[in-house]
C-alpha cells in the first residue's frame, strides 16, 4: 500500500488541512512529523469545522491510527487542551500515539522566544512566540527535555532543574526578565506527563510495522517549503524541516517507504510574517483576495500578505520535495477579477531573467516578478462537481500552472468543503 506525503509548497497556510482530511479518510495511519502548535489546520468534516493545532487530521476517523513523530516539539498544556476539546466533540483517542523522543516545549522556551524577539526590535523575525524555536535550539544543543523524560518524574525533575536554572540566568541576566518558579513548573509538568503517558509509544516502530503489513500511510506536514530552515527564506523561516525529507528524520523511517509526494498551493500566494515577497499586492485586488479568501491565521488571527501565484517558488518546491503532483486550492477566490497574473520568472537589476529561486534574501529583495496575464472568469465555480465543469479560462489557467511548475495538477479546490475538491 502507498505511503503519501502532503507538504505545503509556499509559505504555509495553503489549505493543507482539506487535502490532508480527504486523504486521511482513505488512510490507515496518519503521522505528523515536524513543527509544534505554531501551525494549524482548519478542517471541514461532516459539516463541522475543526481547528487542529498539533493533532493530525486522522484523529477525525475512528479506525485510523494517529501519531506524532519524533521531529515534533510538543507543548503539553496545549495538546491536553486540544485533546479535551476534541473529546468534548466525541472524538476518540484510543488510537492516538506520541513518540517518546518528541521534545517538550517548556515555559522558559515561550518566555525566551518573546524576550529574544523583543531584543531584536525592528529586526525581529516575526515568530508566533510559542517557544518553538528555543525548544528546537535545546534539541540541537542536546539539552532538551523529551516525552520519555516527562513521563518519568525522577528523570524529569533532575533535567528540568538543571536546564531551568540555566534558563533563568538567561532570562534575568541577559534579557532583564523575571525568573521562573522552577519547582512550580516541575510539579505542573509532572501532572501533564501522567495524563500524556498512556499515549506514548515508539512511533517509528509502529509506522514501520504498518508499512510492512500493507497499511496505507499518510504523512502530514505543517508550514510550507519556504519556511524550511534549510531551503526556505532564511532567517524568516520555522525551526524545522517542513519539506518531504523532514518526514524521514521526523518520523524515523527511510525514504524508500515514500511513494508519493503531494504539494499543496493556493491559486495565488500568501505569507504571514516578515521577509521579501516578490509578487505581493498592495492594492484593492490584494484586499479583495484577502477578504474573500478569509486570509487570516488559524492560530494567531494575523492578516496574511497577499500576492499573485509565483511559479518560481513552485519550481523550487517541486525540486526540493520531489513532488509527484500538486493540489491547487482556492481557485474560486479569484472569480470576478478581470485579469489574473502569474509570475513566470524574476528579473534582476541588470535586466537578466532569473528562473531559479535565489539562495539569499538579499538577492530575492532585489528581484522583480515577470508576469504572464490571463483572462479572468466571472462564473461562480464553487458548485462545480468535476474538473470538466470548470470554465475554459480556469482550465487554461491550471494548464499553464502545470507547464510553469513542471508538475501535474491532480486536485483543484473550489471551496472549503471536501465536496469542493475536484480530482483529476
Amino acid at each position: 500500500m502507498p505511503a503519501k506525503v502532503v507538504v505545503g509548497v509556499q509559505w504555509g497556510d495553503e489549505g493543507k488541512g482539506k487535502i490532508i482530511d480527504i486523504l486521511s479518510s482513505r488512510a490507515d495511519v496518519v503521522v505528523r512529523s515536524q513543527g509544534g502548535n505554531n501551525a494549524g489546520h482548519t478542517v471541514e468534516n461532516n459539516d463541522e469545522t475543526y481547528k487542529l493545532r498539533l493533532i493530525p487530521s486522522g484523529i477525525l476517523y475512528k479506525d485510523t491510527d494517529c501519531m506524532i513523530g519524533c521531529g515534533v516539539v510538543l507543548n503539553p498544556e496545549s495538546i491536553l487542551e486540544e485533546i479535551n476539546e476534541l473529546k468534548s466533540r466525541n472524538i476518540n483517542f484510543d488510537r492516538f500515539f506520541i513518540d517518546p523522543r518528541v521534545h517538550v516545549v517548556m515555559p522558559w522556551h515561550i518566555l525566551l522566544d518573546g524576550a529574544s524577539e523583543k531584543f531584536r526590535g525592528k529586526s525581529d523575525i516575526g515568530t508566533t512566540r510559542r517557544g518553538i524555536g528555543p525548544c528546537y535550539m535545546d534539541k540541537a544543543e542536546r539539552s532538551g527535555i523529551r516525552m520519555f523524560d516527562l513521563i518519568n518524574p525522577d528523570i524529569f525533575r533532575k533535567k528540568a532543574k538543571n536546564v531551568g536554572e540555566l534558563k533563568n540566568r538567561l532570562l534575568t541576566e541577559i534579557y532583564g526578565e523575571n525568573p521562573i518558579d522552577i519547582d512550580s513548573v516541575i510539579e505542573k509538568y509532572i501532572e501533564y506527563g501522567k495524563k500524556l503517558k498512556p499515549f506514548v509509544q515508539d512511533v517509528s516502530v509502529k509506522v514501520f510495522d504498518a508499512y510492512n503489513n500493507g497499511k496505507e500511510i499518510l504523512f502530514e506536514g505543517a508550514q510550507g517549503t519556504l519556511l524550511d530552515i534549510d531551503v526556505g527564506t532564511y532567517p524568516f523561516v520555522t525551526s524545522s524541516n517542513p519539506i518531504s525529507g523532514g518526514v524521514c528524520t521526523g518520523t524515523g523511517i527511510g525514504p524508500t517507504m515514500i511513494d508519493e509526494v503531494i504539494g499543496v498551493a493556493k491559486a495565488y500566494t500568501t505569507r504571514v510574517g516578515k521577509g521579501p515577497f516578490p509578487t505581493e499586492l498592495f492594492d484593492e485586488v490584494g484586499d479583495l483576495i484577502r477578504d474573500r479568501g478569509n486570509e487570516f491565521g488559524t492560530n494567531t488571527g494575523r492578516a496574511r500578505r497577499i500576492g499573485w501565484f509565483d511559479s518560481v517558488i513552485l519550481r523550487h518546491a517541486v525540486r526540493t520535495n520531489g513532488l509527484t503532483g500538486l493540489a491547487i486550492n482556492k481557485l474560486d477566490t479569484l472569480s470576478k477579477i478581470e485579469t489574473l497574473k502569474v509570475c513566470s520568472a524574476y528579473k534582476n537589476q541588470n535586466g537578466e531573467i532569473i528562473r531559479d529561486f535565489p539562495t539569499s534574501l538579499e538577492e530575492l529583495d532585489n528581484l522583480t516578478p515577470v508576469y504572464e496575464d490571463f483572462t479572468g472568469f466571472n462564473e461562480d465555480i464553487s458548485n462545480c462537481k468535476n474538473y470538466d465543469d470548470l470554465p475554459q479560462s480556469c482550465k487554461d489557467y491550471i494548464s499553464r500552472l502545470e507547464e510553469l511548475c513542471e508538475c501535474p495538477v491532480k486536485m483543484v479546490g473550489v471551496g472549503p468543503a471536501r465536496s469542493q475538491n475536484l480530482e483529476r
